[in-house]
């Protein structure tokens, strides 16, 4: 291996920007991922940035496996399919209904 290979980061530590709990998203700056455990603010949490998640989905709002792309209502603290003033996450990995309070999202660990 290379060796300035540092990590491959679908894992890092993060310092968590308010309380968070297991399973919740987390937005630190330009870096989305899932807190793997609970963190009080200011204390270090492990944060995934990849893979498949039910994740807190806004309401009101239907989406379509594999074609809606999908953002962080960093105020709201959920997933949404409004792009304005929200940080793309991933995409849809199931279909879901407006009606729905969790969705399923496919992190594809981009960066805003």
């Amino acid at each position: 291996m290379a060796k300035n290979f540092v990590q491959d980061g679908e894992t890092i530590t993060m310092t968590a920007p308010a309380a968070v709990a297991s399973g919740a998203g987390v937005l630190v700056g330009a870096v989305f991922g899932v807190a793997l455990g609970d963190a009080a603010s200011g204390a270090v949490v492990e944060v995934k940035r990849r893979g498949v998640w039910d994740l807190a989905k806004a309401t009101g709002q239907a989406w379509v496996a594999d074609t809606t792309k999908l953002y962080w209502d960093n105020t709201a603290k959920n997933v949404t399919s409004t792009s304005a003033g929200n940080v793309l996450i991933g995409v849809a990995r199931q279909a879901q209904a407006s009606g729905d309070t969790v969705g399923r999202v496919l992190l594809t660990g981009q960066l805003s």
